[in-house]
């Protein structure tokens, strides 16, 4: 199951696939239960992975970063003493 789509930052990185889901479901139950919305889905599936990877990546970087600001705080206090 993929997380909720409400979110702008997906809404932006994957809208044309979302668009395409949701009118593919649209079409009717059929559709829906005969698996012809599941390469669509699995478009989106990808897609959204990609996107999580690229936010993870990038809150990983600033914790590195704030961490090291830290560390040179804490260099500066144990020098001063």
């Amino acid at each position: 199951m993929h997380p909720h789509l409400s979110n702008d930052s997906k809404q932006l990185a994957c809208a044309s696939i979302i668009q395409a889901l949701e009118d593919c479901h649209k079409q009717g139950l059929m559709t829906k239960m005969s698996g012809k919305c599941n390469p669509i889905k699995d478009e989106l599936i990808q897609c959204l992975r990609k996107e999580r990877l690229e936010r993870t990546a990038k809150h990983v970087q600033k914790g590195k970063e704030r961490r090291r600001k830290t560390e040179e705080i804490w260099r500066e206090i144990d020098g001063d003493k």
